[in-house]
């Protein structure tokens, strides 16, 4: 779902907007990476990866419980001696950079620490949500504490309010993940519901569901609806049937619900259904090819013309498929 195959190696959809787009804030990145504060999401870093596209192109990862990891200045370095060194190696990675030409990762490497630094200033000022009102964190429940599920829900809240001031910034690709893949079986911030479905979804759905109503309704309150995409999807969804031997259901990647808001979509509109057991989609089936197709589409691009020389085939996210659904269209 999030690069358009099964296979690691490939783009992320975030890793070719940025490629095609490019940053509209210097000094923050043009595609942030919100993990659970909980842990990686399933697959890990794979899902903001660049893929065989420059690295310059990859997600950058952090979120409101930890955002300035290993950019803060050490502490007993003056602010002086700290710009005197960053400056000194700028000096020394140009001269380096002139000995390599059209080296991407090296080329990378070198924009990456330059936006690092650059983030030293911008991302705690961002990340810093003491200047958002009362209500505001009410909205999105962050203001809450106590309970497992209230301090788990406050987390998320924290980097959904994270998210739209991102937006608001300038970040092109924001990418806000729920829920955190464990290794060794099922955990506590896992969806995947085989064991006992009735007590992990009801834990996990009140710890999505307030905050990311809150960030809906801030960003249409604010006006970033208009020119902003929210898309909420998963991987898969769940069978229709109970899982033998347990109290939950096993993975259904042929029928479950994706929806969009914002910038360009219908409101209010409903596209496609499954088998009358819910076990099979239908009628005007989607794949994951034309639902980036559409997302791509949305954001101003055709899919068919975004692409990427590598290994003798010109590379694109959609591969050789996809078709916009129109039917979504505002």
């Amino acid at each position: 779902m999030s690069t358009g195959n099964a296979l690691d190696g490939f783009p992320s959809m975030g890793a070719w907007m940025t490629y095609a787009l490019g940053s509209d804030d210097q000094s923050l990145p043009a595609y942030v990476a919100l993990p659970d504060p909980r842990g990686k999401p399933q697959n890990s870093v794979n899902n903001w990866a660049p893929g065989f596209l420059p690295a310059a192109f990859q997600g950058t990862e952090f979120n409101a419980t930890n955002p300035i990891r290993n950019l803060a200045r050490p502490g007993g370095v003056a602010a002086s001696s700290d710009s005197a060194t960053r400056s000194f190696l700028q000096r020394l990675n140009e001269r380096h950079a002139e000995r390599f030409p059209g080296d991407t990762e090296l080329a990378a490497r070198i924009a990456s620490y330059e936006l690092a630094a650059r983030m030293q200033l911008t991302v705690p000022e961002v990340a810093n949500l003491s200047s958002e009102p009362e209500h505001i964190l009410r909205l999105y429940g962050a203001d809450e504490a106590g309970t497992k599920i209230k301090d788990t829900r406050t987390a998320y809240a924290r980097n959904c309010i994270l998210a739209r001031r991102l937006i608001e910034k300038g970040v092109r690709f924001v990418q806000l993940f729920n829920g955190a893949y464990q290794t060794g079986g099922e955990g506590v911030s896992n969806w995947d519901g085989h064991k006992d479905i009735a007590s992990q979804y009801s834990m996990h759905g009140p710890v999505l569901d307030k905050p990311t109503a809150g960030l809906l309704i801030d960003l249409r309150q604010r006006g970033l609806l208009e020119d902003t995409l929210v898309v909420w999807c998963t991987e898969f969804g769940r069978m229709p049937t109970f899982q033998k031997g347990s109290q939950g259901r096993d993975h259904n990647p042929a029928g479950f619900t994706c929806w969009m808001a914002g910038a360009g979509v219908k409101k209010g509109f409903s596209h496609g259904a499954t088998d009358e057991f819910g076990y099979k989609s239908i009628e005007n089936v989607v794949t994951v090819h034309d639902f980036h197709a559409t997302i791509l589409h949305l954001l101003g691009l055709d899919h068919q013309r975004l692409t990427y020389y590598h290994n003798g085939l010109e590379r694109r996210l959609t591969d050789v498929h996809g078709e916009v659904v129109q039917a979504v269209l505002a």
